[in-house]
């Protein structure tokens, strides 16, 4: 699909990838449209873009029907809004578990549900999942983060399987850890020298070259963090030893505890 001239709905677009998704985008020629909970943030960046806003907390329900109700006819969908979820599981009330799976896991899915059908009857439409690299290795730490993360491979997966043939792609995009802007970046968490990261650049660019190329799966990382990520989907139990060994846990734990506050 072109890019140029199609309309476009971005959610988490105040968050820094966000962002970086928007300016991507808008120099694709998209008629955007961002969303997300920040009005002032989404302001500037639709000052830069000359994208509309749409304001939407996706933990709403109502909102997030509102939000479709008044976007149905979009051509291209990118469900990029996401908590951190991160930390052990006995840490999280039940309030912010049901948030956590509302804004990771059930948005998308809702609007990949409303937004489908009319793409359908046109013959033409992309929609772009953001997913992580914890959505196909989980480590400690994660495990709802990963949750909604691994939900968001499969739920992709057999969403663009149903709409073979109909004009309509589907794609999700799996970040690592991404330096300069975001939710790695803000807790501000120094990783150990084995853990490459990319920039919110790479991921925009994934997301350009998921929409015109129709791709179902883009891994964004450095190659040996994207080696790994395989050697650990082959052999589990034997890579997460691995991990466990170099000291996964105590930077795991450390980006929990700067990332509460974001549950």
């Amino acid at each position: 699909m072109q890019i140029q001239g199609k309309s476009v709905l971005l959610t988490g677009a105040t968050g820094g990838i966000g962002e970086t998704i928007a300016h991507e985008l808008s120099s694709c020629g998209a008629e955007l449209t961002i969303s997300g909970r920040r009005a002032d943030v989404l302001e500037r960046i639709a000052e830069q873009t000359g994208a509309s806003v749409a304001l939407a907390d996706l933990a709403d329900r109502s909102q997030l029907e509102r939000l479709l109700a008044d976007h149905s006819g979009i051509d291209i969908l990118i469900a990029n809004a996401a908590l951190p979820a991160s930390g052990p599981l006995e840490d999280f009330s039940v309030e912010q578990i049901d948030r956590a799976l509302d804004v990771n896991l059930r948005a998308p899915v809702m609007m990949a549900r409303e937004l489908a059908g009319p793409m359908k009857a046109r013959g033409s439409g992309q929609i772009v999942l953001i997913s992580s690299l914890a959505g196909k290795v989980a480590t400690a730490g994660s495990s709802l983060y990963s949750t909604t993360k691994f939900a968001l491979r499969g739920f992709g997966a057999g969403l663009r399987a149903d709409l073979i043939g109909s004009g309509v792609g589907v794609s999700v995009i799996f970040p690592g850890f991404v330096r300069d802007a975001g939710m790695f970046h803000e807790s501000e968490v120094e990783l150990p020298g084995y853990v490459g990261t990319s920039s919110p650049e790479d991921v925009a660019r994934a997301v350009r070259n998921a929409i015109e190329n129709d791709r179902g799966e883009v891994d964004v990382a450095p190659l040996t963090v994207r080696a790994a990520t395989k050697a650990s989907e082959l052999a589990p139990s034997l890579m997460g030893a691995v991990v466990r060994r170099l000291g996964s846990a105590d930077f795991t734990s450390e980006i929990a505890e700067r990332q509460a506050d974001k549950r």
